[in-house]
Parts: structure tokens; C-alpha cells; sequence
């Protein structure tokens, strides 16, 4: 089963009068390049998120973000009345004695006094908390990995049919290799005819055509190329992680189909040999998405 680097998946859950937002997305990458928002009172956790996410997703480049909403009963900031009403007996005491008078916004001052607005504390985050924390996280990531799954199902499609187009273009190279040994026995005997005066060896001129020939035999590479396309639909069924094991393979995929064009000689066979480099060259590019 072969899964994709790129996902998405989010979690939302509540915890007392906070609603607690997980967001992660991934895309491809050759290691595991995770990066972090976490909100302020979850940063001794991090460790273990990074672990979490670590260990299940494996690969990519990742973006985690963990943040808190809190209820608009919660949100709204408290007055502290006992400060407030110090700093408002303080100015009636100096009015007084100055006999300057109070200002008519008040209340407007007073607000602005340091302290009079409390400021809101970082909660300490309990057992009860993390557990549901923990949970949308794992949810976050369930719904990544889903959604890898079916960008998975979506690259297995594309591999099946280029391996496939492989093969067949594989398959139409037997009738030009067998015409391009008589083309190139001919060519080779015209010559000599038209070189004038010149007797040679029969027996000896067999010997170099077959040797000349088997220098351009090309069955092994064939075979190999069969052997790779092959394997590399075996190992898409494998579980997980063959993303660097494709493209491995691709790339012997690849060492197979120039070698024979670079003994071709022939100008049907090049064009087949360019259509399979094309073929190739796309799973390449996807094979960088694969988990």
C-alpha cells in the first residue's frame, strides 16, 4: 500500500469552557522535517509531540500547529475592583488636599492604571487536559494519514500504468532487434562488395559479425528492465516506507533503458528507447511523493 507525503488533517476538541485546535499538514521531503506552533502551555510537552508525530508519520516536511480558544465568558479580561478602587481613593485624598479637581473621565484613567486589568495567567495544564490533548492529536494525524492514503491509491494508479506502458514499449523492441541484425549483416556485406579488388575470409568475416552482434545484443539489459519493472510493483504492495526503494529502483530502471539505446542502432528502436525515458521520467516525479 503506497502512501503520499502530502496530507492535511485537523482536530478540534473541548476541554471545560476551551476548545483545543490541532492542525497539521505535510508535504514531500527526503527526511522528516517537522516544524511547531505550539501554545505556551503545552511547550513542556513538545518532546513528546514531536515523538507522536515523528513515529507515524516517518517522512516529510511538516507543519504542526497546537493552539487554545477560549469561551467569550473566559476571553472577557477582569477589572480588579480592590486596585481600582485604591487608586480612586488616592486621587480623592490629593484632589483634596490640592484642591485640584478630579478629572471628568475618571473611570477612563483609572482603567489604564497598571494593574487594574488583570492579566490573565497560564494555566497549568492537568492529566485530564493532556489525555484529551493527546487524543486530538492523534485524531490530527489519523485524518493526515488518511488523507495520504487516498493521494496514495491516486500515485499507485499512475505507477501501474507507466510500469505497464514499459512493458509493452519493451515488448515492441523484439521485431527491430531481429531486423536490425540482418540490416547491419547486409550493410556490412554491400560494403565489402563495393570495395573493388578486395578478397576476404568468409569464415573469418562470420566470426566478427557474430562478435560484432553480440556487442550489440541487448537481451540482458531486456531482461533486466523486466526484472525492475517487476520488482518495483512487488514492493508498492509492501506496507510502508518505500518511497526511497522505488526510487532506487527507478533509477536501475533508468541504467537499463539507456544502455539499450546506446546499443540500439536503430532508429525505430531509439524512438521506442525515448518514449520509455518519458515514462520513466514521470514516475521519477512522482516518486518523490511517496511516503
Amino acid at each position: 500500500m503506497i502512501y503520499s507525503m502530502t496530507g492535511y488533517g485537523k482536530s478540534v476538541t473541548i476541554f471545560e469552557d476551551r476548545k483545543i485546535c490541532v492542525e497539521i499538514r505535510s508535504l514531500n521531503g527526503k527526511a522528516m522535517d517537522l516544524s511547531t506552533r505550539i501554545a505556551p502551555q503545552f511547550k513542556c510537552r513538545e518532546m513528546e509531540i514531536r515523538s507522536l508525530i515523528t513515529a507515524e508519520l516517518e517522512r516529510g516536511k511538516v507543519d504542526f500547529s497546537l493552539w487554545v480558544e477560549q469561551s467569550e465568558k473566559a476571553d472577557t479580561p477582569s477589572i480588579n475592583s480592590a486596585v481600582m478602587q485604591g487608586y480612586l481613593d488616592q486621587m480623592k485624598e490629593i484632589s483634596k488636599d490640592s484642591g485640584m479637581a478630579l478629572p471628568e473621565n475618571i473611570f477612563e484613567v483609572l482603567l489604564k492604571m497598571p494593574e487594574v486589568i488583570a492579566r490573565k495567567e497560564i494555566h497549568e495544564v492537568t492529566d485530564e487536559e493532556w489525555v484529551v490533548v493527546l487524543d486530538g492529536i492523534k485524531m490530527a494525524i489519523a485524518d493526515l494519514m488518511a488523507f495520504r492514503k487516498q493521494e496514495g491509491e491516486a500515485l499507485a494508479v499512475k505507477f501501474n500504468s507507466k510500469i505497464s506502458n514499459i512493458s509493452q514499449l519493451l515488448a515492441s523492441v523484439e521485431p527491430f532487434e531481429r531486423e536490425r541484425v540482418e540490416k547491419i549483416r547486409n550493410r556490412i556485406e554491400e560494403a565489402l562488395v563495393n570495395v573493388a579488388g578486395v578478397d576476404y575470409d568468409r569464415n573469418r568475416l562470420e566470426q566478427e559479425l557474430i562478435f560484432y552482434i553480440e556487442k550489440l545484443d541487448v537481451n540482458e539489459e531486456k531482461q533486466r528492465l523486466s526484472n525492475h519493472l517487476q520488482y518495483f510493483l512487488s514492493t508498492m504492495e509492501e506496507e510502508r516506507g518505500q518511497g526511497k526503494k522505488l526510487g532506487f529502483i527507478a533509477q536501475e530502471m533508468g541504467r537499463e533503458i539507456n544502455t539499450l539505446g546506446s546499443k540500439s542502432n536503430h532508429a525505430e528502436m531509439q524512438k521506442i528507447v525515448v518514449r520509455m525515458k518519458d515514462e520513466l521520467e514521470q514516475i521519477k516525479e512522482q516518486v518523490l511523493n511517496v511516503m
